[in-house]
């Protein structure tokens, strides 16, 4: 991932960081998979599993974070190693914040659970907008290890995908409201799982967008999509 440097010391250090962005990486993409599962199969055991690991993400973040700062501050790196280690940190947010959305998840599943209500509820739609951030998040953290900017532009881009599917839900969540206020309440919980997994999809968006930023040098964060995929690919 790193290029190589006069200091040996210097590239074990990046290297190292990157190695614990990807475990974290790899430890949030399961808590969000298991919360998909356990809310396609309703099952309270897997759940359980999903919140149990947002401890261990949470003290991920802290210790990433403070590698990344100390190496700042002992080996003061400059223009791409520099950019390299501040998106690190940045990355690693956004993957707290998506292990939080499949802690949310996970809670509101086992709130469905106990509510009769959800069985005549279709969750199509979500499931599969589900299935496509957890491949979002798997490949904008494949780009990142390989410093791969067009994978990267192309995560980007089929986040919309999620968005569509988000759209799509909650207009069917409305429909059956309205048809029967009984599934008022756990709509309401489904409206916030399909919440969650759009902002899954967001966060697997962001960490690309650093792949773009540590190669091209370029902030594209709120770039139209075209000049983005101009900027990567070029």
């Amino acid at each position: 991932m790193v290029d190589k440097h006069l200091s040996s010391q210097f590239d074990a250090d990046l290297n190292s960081v990157c190695g614990k962005l990807l475990e974290m990486g790899g430890l949030v993409e399961s808590q969000v998979s298991m919360g998909m599962r356990a809310f396609a199969q309703l099952d309270a055991e897997l759940a359980d599993q999903v919140m149990a690991r947002e401890r261990d993400v949470n003290t991920m973040e802290v210790e990433i974070d403070s590698a990344c700062t100390e190496l700042i501050a002992r080996r003061q790196p400059t223009a791409r190693d520099l950019r390299l280690v501040m998106a690190i940190s940045k990355a690693i947010t956004n993957l707290e914040r998506a292990g939080d959305e499949a802690d949310r998840i996970a809670r509101r599943t086992k709130h469905i659970m106990e509510d009769s209500a959800s069985h005549g509820i279709n969750t199509a739609e979500i499931r599969l907008a589900g299935q496509m951030a957890i491949s979002l998040l798997r490949r904008s953290l494949d780009s990142f290890a390989r410093l791969d900017t067009s994978a990267a532009a192309d995560v980007v881009s089929e986040d919309k995908q999620i968005d569509e599917e988000f759209r799509a839900f909650v207009r069917k969540l409305v429909t059956y409201m309205m048809e029967d206020p009984r599934t008022i309440s756990v709509a309401l919980d489904m409206l916030f799982i399909a919440k969650a997994v759009e902002r899954i999809g967001d966060h697997a968006k962001n960490i690309a967008e650093f792949v773009i930023y540590i190669v091209k040098g370029t902030d594209v964060r709120h770039l139209p999509q075209e000049k983005l995929q101009q900027e990567a690919k070029s």
